[in-house]
């Protein structure tokens, strides 16, 4: 099966290549190291979801049984505090919808975070990168718990046109807080 879609992968890399000329070969060799090997985990995740996009393109987290709200909330501002990374906003929507139907809806909160440098770098370096700003950490309740889910921000760094290294370096700070917060936030740890 995995090679399968290896194959498959293969096959429609080179119909692009044949359809597209010069212009993909281009763009191979300006993308980042280990962008095939990003491309093809987030390939498996899409398969393996269903085609589901979003699966694909984010990380998740089960929190730890017994965590609470509060706790994950310290432990994305001690690590936000420890990185110096800027808590830049909130959204409550599970209390929104509370408001307006006036009955009560599982947790549902987005947590935003930006380092205003690197994001003034990353967005000179290419606009399109606005879309991806500021970091976003959501905390869902569902049926079996809490999660947390995230942007795969390897996509960004691993996947796309090789960054300088300067900005290489500061976005992969960016990113080791993130996952610090996913994964400290998850178990409750500040």
């Amino acid at each position: 099966m995995q090679n399968t879609k290896k194959i498959a992968l293969a096959a429609m890399l080179m119909s692009a290549s044949l359809l597209t000329g010069c212009g993909t070969l281009r763009a191979v060799n300006n993308l980042a190291d280990g962008a095939g090997a990003e491309s093809m985990k987030m390939w498996d995740r899409w398969v393996e979801s269903k085609g589901d996009i979003a699966v694909a393109t984010t990380w998740e987290r089960k929190v730890k049984d017994g965590v609470t709200i509060e706790q994950i909330e310290q432990s994305l501002q001690s690590v936000a505090i420890e990185d110096n990374m800027r808590a830049v906003g909130e959204l409550p929507l599970s209390k929104e919808l509370e408001a307006r139907s006036g009955k009560k809806e599982k947790f549902l909160k987005v947590y935003s975070y930006c380092s205003p440098a690197t994001a003034r770098k990353m967005i000179d370096f290419s606009p399109h990168m606005a879309a991806y700003i500021p970091c976003r950490i959501t905390v869902v309740e569902k049926e079996d718990g809490l999660w947390m889910y995230t942007l795969n921000m390897d996509m960004m760094i691993k996947m796309g046109r090789k960054l300088p290294p300067d900005l290489a370096a500061d976005a992969m700070k960016v990113r080791e807080t993130i996952w610090k917060m996913m994964e400290k936030g998850s178990q409750g740890e500040f």
